[in-house]
């Protein structure tokens, strides 16, 4: 009797220690589709073949139990769609995520909702794929100890469509060239959205607020912005849009409200001969509409509107050249000047200058009193009467007068 209890005991104990859902994705044919039905599966499974996995019903979630990475895609032209992937472990230096996918082309992951992952969707090498109608949510650690909601690495013209990031940290954009990044959205993270090393992205129409940064471009270049908002970036630098050692930029129509910074240019354009448009955006509410740092000059920019903005340019380099930058056709809700003929042009150009007064503009200790009375009162008397000459940063030779 002992005898069939320790046998009966083992056999049980590998029945439910058997990864039925790895079991399933082995012995299936190359090019199969798996439907699921609802059901708790056994994570950690790997996918080394072309292969389509779909919750058929609600309710079909993959669980790693607290370990390593959920589903790991070793292949082209894998698809999943319709499931719950939860409970990766927590090791930064592997990478634990929901899902981890390299080496691939022409994948899908669509309609997926990923939770209490370290990482979301960890994309190395992987080319022509679509990841599209996700949620992602990282697990509940402080914000730098969480993983990033999604990373591309060396991953180019892939369409990353419609996804959610919620409470995760970055999602990130390394090395990464010709992808679409479109209709997405990002809260209470760091970097909403974070590039480096990257070109020829189309970045359109996505929405992302309270987070650290919006949008932060970094050492890259060939790459069109449009149709984006960013709003209420958290914190002192909270930064809407930021420019870092870019080139032939194209930022148009985008809306950045209630921003410590609303736009950041630091030694942009970077490339010799180039330059960076900025049409048509809205910087609105903002502590700092525009924010120049280092050397920054061949930025054109066109038909934006400065409006309601505390600071609406602040310069704190020492020879950053905003004088050579093209500005003009923009509105300034403070502008002083006169429309006398209606061909809504102000008749004469308006003159930015930047008062030495402004203690707050190089001594961030000082800045944390900003927006007080008693600063206010400070750049009131700045303008009425300065001590010292102010230094002139640039002027809008058209400006606009109204707004339609």
């Amino acid at each position: 009797m002992l005898k069939f209890f320790v046998l009966f005991y083992f056999i049980f104990s590998s029945f439910l220690n058997a990864n039925i859902l790895q079991d399933a994705i082995d012995n299936a044919p190359e090019g199969s589709i798996l439907r699921l039905p609802a059901g708790i599966y056994k994570g950690n499974i790997t996918i080394t073949k072309p292969i389509t996995i779909i919750g058929k019903e609600d309710g079909v979630v993959i669980d790693a139990e607290g370990k390593g990475t959920v589903i790991t895609i070793k292949s082209s032209y894998v698809t999943l769609k319709n499931l719950r992937i939860t409970n990766s472990g927590d090791r930064h230096e592997n990478l634990d995520s929901a899902i981890s996918i390299s080496e691939g082309k022409h994948c899908e992951i669509s309609n997926c909702v990923i939770d209490d992952c370290l990482f979301g969707i960890d994309m190395q090498m992987i080319s022509n794929s679509i990841i599209s109608n996700n949620k992602i949510t990282s697990k509940d650690l402080d914000l730098g100890l969480r993983g990033d909601g999604l990373r591309l690495w060396y991953s180019n013209d892939n369409i990353i469509k419609n996804n959610s990031l919620v409470k995760s940290r970055d999602m990130v954009v390394w090395y990464s060239h010709g992808n679409e990044i479109v209709d997405n959205s990002g809260e209470h993270g760091r970097y909403s959205l974070h590039f480096m090393h990257a070109g020829k992205n189309i970045v359109k129409n996505n929405h992302y607020k309270f987070n650290s940064v919006g949008i932060f471009f970094m050492y890259s270049k060939d790459t069109i912005a449009t149709g984006n908002t960013v709003r209420s970036s958290l914190g002192a630098t909270g930064m809407g849009i930021g420019l870092k050692d870019v080139s032939n930029f194209t930022l148009k129509d985008n809306s950045i409200i209630y921003c410590a910074q609303g736009i950041y240019i630091d030694r942009s354009p970077f490339e010799p001969d180039a330059k960076n448009w900025l049409i048509g955006n809205k910087f609105l509410y903002n502590a700092e509409a525009i924010h120049f740092h280092s050397l920054s000059e061949n930025n054109i920019l066109k038909n934006n509107v400065i409006l309601g903005n505390i600071e609406d340019v602040v310069n704190d380099s020492r020879g950053a050249k905003t004088n050579k930058n093209d500005i003009s056709e923009n509105y300034w809700d403070n502008y002083a000047g006169f429309d006398r003929d209606g061909d809504n042009v102000g008749d004469t150009p308006h003159r930015v200058y930047q008062y030495a007064d402004q203690l707050w503009v190089y001594n961030p200790n000082v800045k944390f009193f900003y927006g007080s009375p008693v600063i206010s009162l400070l750049n009131f008397l700045a303008k009425l009467a300065p001590f010292t000459k102010p230094i002139f940063l640039f002027e809008d030779e058209k400006p606009i007068v109204k707004l339609h």
